[in-house]
């Protein structure tokens, strides 16, 4: 796991506007490789979000990412993995329940490729909602498209309103596609959530590469786990023709 450019660019962006107050979170231990195609990007990306930051300053010998968060405002990164072999703090198999010990925890947790290695996803994202603190915040970048042998998954925007907006009631502050490997200019392609139309997204002109689906999303005050996760547009669908069905036939008329 690694924060590459297109990753690099999006935690500048977030650190712009959003510094946690409590611990913060990484899932794994990310390294921060420069990729030298991109060199001079970096310092651009810096210095475009306001950052008053050299890229030189930003890295640590041992190439992991602890400094640059530190530096952007994010605290002293703690990283959760199921190993130590990478320097983990907090020893946890993601595919279980977390302990009572860690929720609530954290007002900060970035994911840069981790949930998608893990078998339960659904206990995954549980754990994540519980370990956020009210206020906190969970930044994910796991592969949507062009990832096909990477990990056991490939995510789609759905399960962003799905999961985390109505059965978690948490607020999303993006959902959108970032392109790995930028061109000219970073592509970015921004999600809307399917219950609002109740028709299903389509990826018209969609980038044939590798395209990470990236959010934020915030846990409030209101927050908490509801019973199930359904899909935005079938929930939508439904839901209509039981209006309609109620519309048709109203008992209360026949008597």
């Amino acid at each position: 796991m690694g924060i590459d450019y297109a990753l690099f660019e999006r935690l500048c962006e977030l650190a712009s506007r959003y510094r946690p107050k409590g611990r913060t979170l990484m899932l794994g231990r990310h390294k921060l490789p420069v990729q030298e195609r991109y060199a001079t990007r970096y310092q651009t990306a810096l210095d475009r979000h306001g950052l008053d930051l050299r890229l030189e300053d930003c890295l640590q010998d041992d190439g992991y990412c602890e400094t640059f968060m530190r530096k952007l405002g994010f605290g002293e990164m703690e990283a959760l993995d199921f190993s130590d072999y990478e320097g983990a703090t907090i020893l946890q198999d993601l595919n279980d329940p977390v302990p009572q010990a860690l929720e609530g925890q954290f007002d900060f947790i970035f994911d840069g490729g981790t949930i998608e290695h893990v078998f339960n996803v659904p206990v995954a994202l549980t754990s994540v909602f519980r370990m956020l603190g009210t206020g906190g915040r969970f930044v994910s970048a796991n592969g949507m498209n062009g990832w096909p042998l990477h990990g056991l998954y490939q995510f789609n925007p759905d399960l962003v309103y799905s999961f985390w907006s109505r059965m978690c009631g948490c607020k999303v502050h993006g959902c959108m596609g970032v392109v790995k490997k930028p061109g000219r200019k970073d592509v970015q392609i921004a999600f809307r959530d399917p219950a609002e139309t109740g028709k299903r997204l389509r990826g018209k002109n969609f980038p044939t590469g590798r395209v990470y689906l990236y959010y934020e999303v915030e846990r409030l005050d209101s927050s908490q786990l509801g019973d199930r996760t359904l899909q935005s547009d079938y929930e939508t669908r439904w839901a209509t023709a039981n209006n309609a069905a109620k519309t048709r036939f109203d008992p209360q008329e026949e008597s």
